[in-house]
């Protein structure tokens, strides 16, 4: 490392000390095994002290999914001190049952809804529907905080990029409180999005989702499908190390903390972070981001 390097990483990492006001929040998913159910618990329990912003829940497209997102999403808001946000999404519910669901969760105290169209069936044609009427149909019902999707790599299905800042800006304009990105790595590519946005008068938070890595043949596969570009850096970064999940574990939150280093140095003041169920990583992201527990 070259004297100047340093003297500018030193420099970095002592502007990085004086953050007071950095906001995180965490991305769960319901269990489908009770070893899987007992992670689940054991990782909101290790981040709750962190007093993130909220917590999400994701949810899926079959019914069995979608029940056990609302017992997850009951026990959190119940017997926790989190704010719990269940993902929501419209290809699979008519606008009567949306409401219904609408109307349950604001009975039982939720507040918040993370607001997707979701994926598509197989086979099923171009939607009648999108995520702006989903976030219409929410603010028409209660006056629910609502975080939806953003893509600084465009959305796979978008026609091309102005597209998909359009639909992101009829969400925002029907109500939408904050946009939540996809996952990625090309920081450049969150900056420009990040600027096309204020130019296209979108005036709420773009906040990046970070993914932390431990397996990365996992990774390749979700980027692959949310046609996320993967640099020759991280394949660089992870090369040689298919039997190696310890020294994964290491890389992966290096390359997150250095990440969100950098977007923090940007005037990032939140992150939203996919945690796959599991608080290692992203607890240590968070530590070095200086959000820790407060007595």
């Amino acid at each position: 490392m070259g004297f100047h390097h340093a003297q500018q990483l030193e420099a970095l990492n002592e502007r990085l000390s004086h953050l007071k006001d950095i906001q995180v929040s965490f991305e769960f998913f319901p269990p489908s095994s009770e070893s899987m159910e007992q992670t689940l618990w054991q990782s909101i329990e290790r981040l709750q002290p962190l007093k993130p912003r909220f917590v999400s829940v994701t949810y899926g497209a079959n019914s069995g999914v979608r029940d056990r997102t609302h017992k997850v999403i009951e026990k959190i808001h119940t017997e926790t001190d989190l704010v719990a946000a269940p993902h929501l999404t419209l290809v699979d519910a008519s606008d009567e049952e949306l409401r219904a669901l609408a109307r349950q969760y604001w009975q039982q105290g939720v507040r918040h809804i993370v607001a997707l169209r979701g994926d598509l069936p197989e086979g099923q044609g171009r939607p009648n529907r999108f995520a702006s009427d989903l976030v219409s149909l929410l603010k028409q019902e209660h006056d629910f905080e609502i975080s939806v999707a953003a893509y600084p790599e465009v959305h796979p299905e978008a026609r091309n990029a102005q597209a998909d800042l359009i639909n992101l800006k009829r969400k925002v304009d029907a109500g939408a409180n904050r946009a939540i990105t996809q996952f990625f790595f090309d920081i450049e590519a969150y900056l420009r999005f990040r600027d096309r946005c204020a130019a296209a008068n979108i005036d709420v938070e773009i906040v990046p989702g970070i993914l932390p890595v431990t397996n990365y043949r996992q990774l390749l596969k979700f980027s692959e499908f949310a046609k996320v570009h993967v640099p020759n850096w991280l394949h660089h970064m992870f090369d040689g190390l298919d039997e190696d999940p310890a020294t994964r574990k290491l890389v992966g939150a290096n390359v997150a903390i250095e990440m969100a280093k950098v977007l923090a140095k940007e005037g990032v003041k939140e992150f939203h972070f996919y945690t796959l169920n599991r608080a290692e990583l992203s607890y240590a992201i968070c530590h070095a981001l200086g959000v820790r527990p407060t007595p």
